[in-house]
C-alpha cells in the first residue's frame, strides 16, 4: 500500500467512525473509500466490518464509562444481537442482499418523520426499567437489527437509537445503548467474514486503528454537547441514507 492510499483510509476510517460512534451510517463513509481502492465488493464488507468493530468496541467502552449504557438491559440483548448478525453473515451468501433496500427506504423515511414530527422527542430520559412483555419485544428487535445488520447493514446504527428513543431513553442514552448492540453485531459479523477469507486485513487495520480515534472523539462529543448535538446529526445523517438508497434503488 502507497502512502497516499494509507493517508486515504486513514482519514475516511476516522471521518466514518466520528460519525457512526454517536448516530451510525459510517458505512456511507468507510465503504466508498474501501471501493476506491480497488477491493472486491464482497472483500470490501468484510474489511469494513473488521475495522469498525474496533471503534464499535471504542464507542462502547466510552459510553459505557460514561454510565450512559443501561448494563442490565445490554446483558441481556447484546448476546441476541451477535447470534442474529452471524445468521444474517450466513444468509448474504445464499440470499442477495438487495432485496430489504425498499423496505429500508420505507421505515428510514417513517424514522425520519416521526424524528422530526416529535421535536421534544428525546430530549428527557423517561425510560422507567422493562416490564416482561418489553423485553421479548426487545429481544426480538435485537435479533432481527442484528440479522439485517450482518445481512445488509445500511441504516443499522439509526434503526437501533430510534428503538431505544422508543422504549423512554433521551438522545444520549438511546445513542450509548444503540452502540452496544452494533458492537455486538460487528464482532459477529467481523469474525464470520473472517473466517469466510473476505477480509484483506492490510487495509482494515489501518482504517480500524484511525476508527478508534474517531469513536473516542465522536463520542466525547456526543457527551459533552449533549441532546441539542445528538438530535440533529442523527436526522442529517438519516436523511443522507435515504438519499443513498433511494439511488442505489434506481440506478
Amino acid at each position: 500500500m502507497d502512502i497516499q492510499t494509507l493517508g486515504f483510509l486513514v482519514f475516511f476510517g476516522f471521518m466514518a467512525s466520528f460519525i457512526d460512534s454517536v448516530v451510525g451510517g459510517g458505512g456511507l463513509i468507510s465503504i466508498p473509500a474501501l471501493m476506491w481502492t480497488g477491493l472486491p465488493p464482497v472483500t470490501v464488507l468484510g474489511t469494513n466490518k473488521a475495522a469498525a468493530v474496533m471503534g464499535a468496541l471504542t464507542s462502547f467502552v466510552t459510553f459505557v464509562k460514561s454510565g450512559k449504557v443501561d448494563m442490565w438491559l445490554i446483558r441481556r440483548l447484546f448476546p441476541i444481537s451477535l447470534i442474529g448478525s452471524g445468521i444474517g453473515v450466513l444468509a448474504v451468501r445464499m440470499i442477495p442482499s438487495d432485496i430489504l433496500r425498499p423496505l429500508v427506504v420505507v421505515m428510514l423515511v417513517a424514522v425520519l418523520i416521526y424524528s422530526i414530527a416529535k421535536k421534544d422527542w428525546g430530549r428527557e430520559n423517561h425510560y422507567a426499567g422493562m416490564s416482561a412483555r418489553l423485553l421479548i419485544l426487545s429481544c426480538l428487535v435485537a435479533f432481527l437489527f442484528g440479522f439485517y445488520d450482518g445481512f445488509f447493514g445500511p441504516g443499522t446504527g439509526s434503526f437501533l437509537l430510534f428503538a431505544f428513543l422508543l422504549v423512554g431513553f433521551d438522545f444520549i442514552g438511546a445513542a450509548a445503548n444503540a452502540r452496544a448492540l452494533n458492537f455486538a453485531s460487528n464482532i459477529s459479523a467481523a469474525v464470520l467474514f473472517t473466517y469466510f477469507g473476505l477480509v484483506d486485513f492490510s487495509y482494515a487495520i489501518p482504517m480500524g486503528l484511525s476508527m478508534i480515534v474517531g469513536a473516542w472523539c465522536g463520542a466525547r462529543m456526543a457527551l459533552s454537547k449533549g441532546t441539542g448535538y445528538v438530535r440533529p446529526l442523527f436526522i442529517v445523517m438519516t436523511t443522507i441514507l435515504i438519499g443513498k438508497q433511494l439511488l442505489d434503488l434506481f440506478k
